[in-house]
C-alpha cells in the first residue's frame, strides 16, 4: 500500500515548468542531475533521427507573452462549488449539462483533469477589443516585479512593464493577446483527438488571433475561417464591414487523416421534400408515373427563396422516394470502359463504371433504362443517398433576428449583438455527432446551449454542453440592468432556463435532457502552510478544523474533479458507524473531523463484506486538517497491515 501527501493544486509553476516536465518524462539523459535541462543532448537526440533543424524561423511575440504563458501554467487558486438548491430540482437533478460561474481561465484549469481529451468541439465568441465593446485587461494575481521577472524568465524591466497593464488595466494588442494565450492554450487540453475549436472574432483582432492560434494548435491544423455575413451598415465611415470571422482548428489534422475522418452538413430544405413525398406516395401508392408528374409540378410551385426550390432536379419519385436521372457517361476516354451493356452502346468515352460496377448498380435497381435503346441509360441518384455535402465556409446571418428572437424570448432586450442560435446549430451538426461534450467558455447570453438543446431534440441527439461565464456586472443604462438582472451570468442562467422550456413545449415528443446543473468557482478557504499557525490561534492543540457546510461540500467537488471524476458523476455517501465518508469512481473521501476507531472498524469490515460489490475503493483520500497525528497513524497503519478478503488493491492519500 502506498501512503501519500499531496496538496491540491498548490505546486509551484513557471513558465516553462510543465513543458519541461514533459521533456523530463520523455527525454531523462537530456537533463543532469539537479534537473536542469542540457540542450546539447536534445540536439544530438533529434539530430540522430535525421531531424531537419533551424536556427531561422517565423514567431510571434509581445509584450507580456511569457506572463502569459506562466499564467497558463499556473495552478487554479479557486475551488469549485456546487448550487445545491438549483442542482436537486427534478428538471436538473440528472442533468449532465453544465453551467459554470467564474473567470473561465480559473474553470478551464479545474476541467482539465476530468475533461483532457473529451471535448470534441468548443464555440468561442471572445471579445473582439474594438474599443467600444469594453474589453480592459486585468488581472488579480499579484506579483512583485522580482517574483514575476524569476517566474516568468524575463528581465525586471520587461516585468514592470507587463505588470503596468495587468494592474491598471489595458486593451492593447498585447493586453487582448496576453487575455487570450492561456485560455487557448489550456483549452486545447480539453479537445479530443479529432477536436474542433472554433473562435469567432471580427477585423481588430483577427491577425493577432489568427497567429496565435498557429502557434497554439499547430499552423498545419488550422481548417479554414468561416466567413459570418450580416446586413450593410449604412452609418459606416468608409467601408461597410458586414462580416464576422469564425476560426477553425483541429486538435490533430494528422488524425483525421488516419481516421479518414470527414465533415459534411446536411442540405437545407430537405425536410421539405420528405414530407411531401411521403404524402405522394401515401397518395399515389405505386403509380409512380403520377406521384412525380405532382412531384414536378409541386416543385414548381415553390417560391424561389424556399430552400428546398435549389433540390427540385429530383423530380421523379418511387418506393425509395424523390430521385433524378444522372448522366453515368465517363468524362474520359478509357477503352475497359467501352462494352455493350443490354444491348445499349457506350457513350464516346465509354461507361461511367466498369463491368463489375454496373452488374451492382442493376441488381441493387440503381440503372434507368429508357423504352427507347437510342437513349441513354442512366443512374438513378435518390436524394436520400446525396443529402450531405461538404460545409461551405460562407454563412449568412440576419443581425436583427438573433436579437428580436432573443428579446422575445427573455421580453426585454437583454445583450447586445447575441449570436443567432439557427447558426450555431448548423455547427453543431456538421462538428458534433450523437452525445458528444461541447464547450462555451465564453458564454455570454447563453446562444450556443439553447443551440445544443434545439440540435438534440430536432435529431433526436444526447449532445451535452458545458458553458462558462463570468458574473460580470452589467451597465446601469443596459437593457438588462433595467430588466432586473445584475450580472452577466443571470442573463445566461435565465436564457438557459426559457430555452428549456420553450423548446419542451414546441418539441413534445422529445424525452431527452433539458436541464443543467451549476457550479462556480469560490475563493480557496483552505489554510496555507505559512499561515495556519496564526489561523489557528483560536483553537486547542486538540481541535479539529471546522468546516461550515458549504465549504465541506465545496472541498469535496472539487476534490473529485480533481481526481478526474467530471462534475455530473454521483457522489455517494457511505455510512461508517455513524462517520460519513464519500464514495465517487471508487475513491473514499474522508474529511469530517470526526473519524473514530469504530469507524475504522466499520470500514475495514465493508472492505471484507464480498456481498457488498458496490463498495470496492481503490483510493482513500482523507483531509489531513481533520486528522491528527494519532487518527492518521492509526488509519494507516490498520490501512499498510490489512489484507482485505475483495484483494483490492489501496492507495492512501492524506490531502491538505
Amino acid at each position: 500500500m502506498n501512503i501519500k501527501e499531496e496538496t491540491v493544486y498548490s505546486n509551484v509553476e513557471t513558465a516553462n515548468s510543465k513543458q519541461l516536465a514533459i521533456l523530463k518524462k520523455h527525454f531523462p539523459n537530456c537533463f543532469d542531475r539537479d534537473g536542469n535541462f542540457i540542450q546539447e543532448r536534445m540536439l544530438e537526440v533529434v539530430n540522430a533521427n535525421e531531424v531537419e533543424l533551424s536556427k531561422e524561423s517565423y514567431s510571434l511575440n509581445w509584450l507580456g507573452k511569457s506572463y502569459s504563458r506562466l499564467l497558463a501554467n499556473l495552478p487554479p487558486k479557486t475551488l469549485i462549488h456546487e448550487d445545491v438548491e438549483h442542482n436537486t430540482q427534478e428538471q436538473h437533478k440528472d442533468s449532465k449539462n453544465l453551467l459554470i460561474k467564474g473567470d473561465n481561465l480559473e474553470v478551464l484549469k479545474h476541467l482539465v483533469n476530468a475533461y483532457s481529451e473529451k471535448v470534441k468541439m468548443i464555440y468561442i465568441d471572445p471579445p473582439y477589443n474594438t474599443g467600444s465593446d469594453g474589453f480592459v485587461y486585468n488581472d488579480d494575481r499579484k506579483f512583485t516585479k522580482e517574483q514575476l521577472a524569476e517566474l516568468a524568465g524575463i528581465d525586471l524591466e520587461e516585468a514592470k512593464h507587463v505588470l503596468s497593464f495587468a494592474d491598471k488595466g489595458s486593451s492593447s494588442h498585447s493586453a487582448w493577446m496576453t487575455f487570450m494565450y492561456p485560455r487557448l492554450t489550456v483549452a486545447r487540453e480539453l479537445l479530443m483527438p479529432d477536436g474542433v475549436i472554433l473562435m469567432s472574432i471580427g477585423d481588430d483582432e483577427y491577425s493577432q488571433l489568427k497567429l496565435m492560434s498557429d502557434e497554439v494548435f499547430g499552423e498545419e491544423n488550422f481548417m479554414g475561417c468561416f466567413i459570418w455575413e450580416g446586413g450593410r451598415k449604412n452609418d459606416a465611415k468608409r467601408l461597410s464591414v458586414v462580416q464576422d470571422y469564425i476560426l477553425v482548428y483541429v486538435k490533430s489534422d494528422d488524425y483525421l487523416k488516419r481516421n479518414n475522418i470527414k465533415w459534411k452538413e446536411k442540405k437545407e430544405g430537405l425536410n421539405t421534400i420528405y414530407d411531401k413525398s411521403e404524402q405522394l406516395l401515401e397518395k399515389y401508392g405505386d403509380n409512380f408515373k403520377e406521384a412525380s408528374k405532382e412531384l414536378k409540378a409541386w416543385f414548381k410551385s415553390l417560391p424561389s427563396d424556399e430552400p428546398a426550390k435549389e433540390h427540385n432536379h429530383y423530380d421523379k419519385i418511387d418506393a425509395g422516394g424523390p430521385y433524378y436521372g444522372d448522366n453515368i457517361s465517363s468524362p474520359n476516354y478509357r477503352e475497359n470502359l467501352i462494352f455493350e451493356w443490354k444491348g445499349f452502346s457506350p457513350p464516346t468515352n465509354g461507361w461511367r463504371y466498369n463491368r463489375e460496377a454496373m452488374a451492382r448498380l442493376d441488381s441493387e435497381g440503381l440503372l434507368i433504362y429508357p423504352e427507347d435503346s437510342s437513349k441513354r441509360v442512366q443512374y438513378k441518384r435518390y436524394l436520400k443517398h446525396t443529402e450531405t455535402w461538404t460545409p461551405s465556409t460562407h454563412i449568412y446571418k440576419d443581425r436583427r433576428a438573433a436579437s428580436k428572437s432573443l428579446k422575445k424570448l427573455m421580453g426585454a432586450e437583454v445583450f447586445d449583438f447575441p449570436k443567432d442560435v439557427n447558426v450555431l446549430a448548423k455547427l453543431i451538426r456538421i462538428f458534433a455527432k450523437e452525445s458528444d461534450i461541447i464547450v462555451d467558455f465564453f458564454a455570454g447570453s447563453g446562444s450556443f446551449a439553447e443551440a445544443t438543446y434545439l440540435v438534440n431534440a430536432e435529431d433526436g441527439k444526447a449532445n451535452r454542453f458545458i458553458s462558462v461565464q463570468l458574473a460580470e456586472a452589467t451597465k446601469e443604462k443596459s437593457g438588462a440592468f433595467k430588466a432586473g438582472y445584475k450580472t452577466i451570468f443571470d442573463v445566461t442562467k435565465q436564457r438557459i432556463t426559457l430555452s428549456a422550456r420553450s423548446i419542451k413545449s414546441k418539441y413534445k415528443e422529445f424525452g431527452g435532457d433539458l436541464g443543467f446543473k451549476i457550479f462556480e468557482t469560490v475563493e480557496d478557504f483552505r489554510i496555507e502552510e505559512d499561515s495556519k499557525e496564526l489561523a489557528l490561534t483560536n483553537l486547542t492543540m486538540f481541535d479539529d478544523v471546522l468546516l461550515t457546510d458549504e465549504q465541506y461540500q465545496t472541498l469535496l467537488t472539487t476534490w473529485a474533479l480533481y481526481d478526474g471524476s467530471d462534475l455530473t458523476t454521483p457522489i455517494y455517501d457511505i455510512d461508517l458507524d455513524g462517520y460519513t465518508a464519500h464514495l465517487c469512481d471508487r475513491r473514499l473521501y474522508m474529511i469530517a473531523p470526526d473519524f473514530s476507531s469504530s469507524a475504522l472498524k466499520t470500514l475495514l469490515h465493508k472492505l471484507d463484506d464480498i456481498d457488498d460489490k458496490d463498495f470496492d475503493p481503490n483510493k482513500i483520500v482523507y483531509y489531513a486538517n481533520n486528522f491528527d497525528s494519532v487518527k492518521q497513524m492509526e488509519l494507516n497503519e490498520a490501512l499498510k497491515s490489512y489484507t482485505n478478503k475483495k484483494s483490492i488493491e489501496i492507495d492512501v492519500v492524506v490531502r491538505n
